[in-house]
């Protein structure tokens, strides 16, 4: 036993030490964002809670390996003994309490986190209106448009800090997988279907976005700048959005067809680094862009979801919008 003791505890040092540096960039533990913030209590204390039979197993484990060795003479012999209620008691009734637990505070969370579920103002700014952004996941790129100012982007997206952010998301590409993981709450989008998402910061900086889903070749590269400022900034990056000359007024524009195409063959091909791109600018967008987007793949129609209730409509034309 004294040979085996220097090794379990070079093996317990070696793997704290492994989770200590793997940790360094576990940035779901460092959240900017009430989504993020529920997600990661939900994480301790599922943590905490499974420690509490973890822990108590492994002592018991080493304290009966070791009680019970065969060189401890002083140890009860009892080679009939079959039962006993007390340790059943704790070997079934402490695990089923604490899967009652756990499944009592995931299913209040997972109502509370739901990512269809719009998140009301916080109480420092009680008028703060929702912003729009829609969400199209191309190859191998993100595209954000945004309604109510008239504007687009690629691969990179702002938000005023403590501001609710309600998305709308689709693919026009591979299924994927939309992720801040500051933020929280990753959701899958597929091309002729869309999903909601609802997320506030509540920190300011630039945090990171990302493919959270194995989508082909480029998938890795997938990555966007998701910037929160104050709403002073934020009406400063609108406005350099609008000055770009740049438009994107429907899906049958060569604009945006070229923007649709896989890159990774181009790239290949001439040993460009097109997927490190900077973001792209477009000062005016088509109206109902989004909408045509993932009407193409419906016969021209959209489904509207909310909470589990949809309707359909016919996708509109692609009008020319300025925000203003």
């Amino acid at each position: 036993m004294k040979k085996i003791l220097p090794k379990i505890t070079l093996s317990v040092v070696g793997l704290a030490s492994t989770l200590m540096l793997g940790g360094c960039n576990l940035v779901i533990m460092d959240p900017k964002g009430t989504v993020g913030q529920g997600e990661k209590q939900l994480i301790i204390m599922s943590v905490i809670a499974m420690l509490c039979i973890v822990i108590p197993v492994i002592i018991a484990t080493l304290f009966v390996a070791y009680r019970y060795r065969r060189s401890n003479t002083n140890a009860t012999y009892a080679p009939k003994w079959d039962f006993s209620t007390t340790i059943e008691i704790l070997v079934w009734g402490i695990p089923m309490c604490l899967i009652a637990f756990l499944a009592y505070h995931t299913y209040v969370s997972s109502h509370e986190l739901d990512p269809y579920k719009p998140i009301a103002a916080p109480a420092d700014n009680p008028n703060a209106k929702p912003i729009n952004v829609q969400v199209v996941a191309l190859n191998w790129k993100w595209l954000f448009i945004y309604p109510d100012y008239g504007i687009a982007t690629v691969n990179e997206m702002a938000m005023p800090v403590n501001t609710p952010v309600a998305f709308r998301l689709t693919s026009d590409a591979t299924m994927n997988s939309f992720w801040i993981p500051q933020l929280g709450s990753q959701v899958y989008v597929m091309a002729g279907m869309q999903t909601q998402l609802h997320l506030m910061s509540t920190s300011t900086g630039t945090f990171r976005g990302l493919s959270n889903n194995y989508s082909g070749s480029g998938y890795s590269e997938m990555k966007f700048k998701a910037i929160s400022t104050d709403q002073k900034g934020f009406d400063e990056w609108v406005e350099k959005v609008k000055a770009s000359s740049k438009q994107l007024d429907s899906k049958d524009s060569e604009v945006y067809k070229h923007l649709r195409e896989d890159q990774m063959e181009y790239a290949k091909i001439h040993e460009g680094n097109v997927l490190h791109q900077e973001p792209i600018y477009y000062g005016t967008v088509g109206h109902h862009l989004f909408d045509d987007i993932v009407g193409q793949y419906n016969d021209g129609h959209f489904n509207v979801h909310n909470h589990g209730n949809s309707s359909a409509a016919p996708a509109q034309s692609n009008d020319m919008h300025s925000g203003e």
